[in-house]
């Protein structure tokens, strides 16, 4: 799934890859998926896109929006996107295929869900886009300490550490896959309350947002997904659905694994607390 790292990474490949490239053919729910969704009529888009050049791309969260011209498309987190070079074949089965004019591809598949958009600039109103396109990214300067502090007020002291972070767009694109080392690295378990954390508590979770999430694009995406070429990311996860049965690197004690709020969680009950 997209994340924040993920939609970084991505967006900078498009950008080195795609730009200049002109789409001669573009289909769209060629290949049914019954969680897949898309902006209008998809069977529009080819009308929609063809004739426009890659002009640059930009991450929004978890979503990465490619840049045509006018012309927008978005990417939502489930999307999986993959480049195909002139020599190599694209896939028979998409959910979206973008063909240039120098024999190349890119090719776009849905995993559980995900929403692929075509669209004017400007004209997107899906509030999931806007949040993410409005709210600060925790990489930028504007993601201060007095805007986690805010973060913080408003949710409620009462939220879990993992409500407040992966919940409702509060931080759009930072969700459940990152949520685990971030939290691993600031000594905090996913459940605990935000009221029952000190200040330096709080601190040691600023800063992991901050330097987990850099960690995690420049090691080009976490190891769990892959990137516009098909390759894993280079950041190891510490805590992830493929690392939770290895003990703890801190302590040497066993990982747990725990079904929270949507999706499963992975702490160590010793260096992670439920206070």
């Amino acid at each position: 799934m997209l994340e924040i790292p993920e939609s970084q990474v991505l967006a900078a490949q498009i950008e080195k890859t795609l730009v200049g490239k002109t789409i001669i053919e573009a289909r769209a729910a060629t290949s049914p998926h019954g969680l897949a969704w898309y902006r209008g009529d998809p069977a529009t888009y080819d009308q929609m896109l063809s004739g426009h050049t890659i002009t640059g791309a930009q991450a929004l969260g978890g979503q990465a929006e490619i840049k045509a011209n006018a012309m927008r498309i978005l990417l939502h987190d489930g999307v999986r996107a993959r480049y195909f070079s002139p020599a190599n074949k694209a896939p028979d089965k998409h959910q979206l295929l973008l063909r240039f004019d120098d024999g190349s591809s890119f090719v776009c598949t849905v995993q559980m869900y995900g929403g692929l958009e075509a669209y004017e600039e400007g004209s997107n109103d899906n509030p999931y886009y806007l949040v993410a396109r409005d709210k600060p990214n925790p990489l930028t300067e504007d993601f201060d300490e007095n805007y986690f502090a805010a973060l913080i007020r408003v949710g409620g002291p009462k939220l879990s550490a993992k409500a407040l972070l992966a919940t409702e767009q509060r931080i759009p694109g930072l969700g459940n896959g990152s949520l685990q080392d971030i939290l691993f690295k600031a000594h905090i378990n996913p459940q605990t309350k935000m009221l029952a954390l000190r200040e330096g508590d709080m601190m040691a979770l600023y800063s992991s947002i901050k330097k987990t999430l850099q960690a995690m694009v420049l090691g080009g995406g976490r190891d769990t997904e892959k990137d516009l070429f098909g390759q894993e990311g280079g950041y190891p996860t510490i805590l992830s659905n493929r690392t939770y049965t290895k003990p703890c690197p801190i302590c040497g004690g066993a990982v747990l694994r725990k079904s929270y709020l949507g999706g499963n969680v992975y702490f160590c009950p010793q260096c992670q607390p439920l206070l």
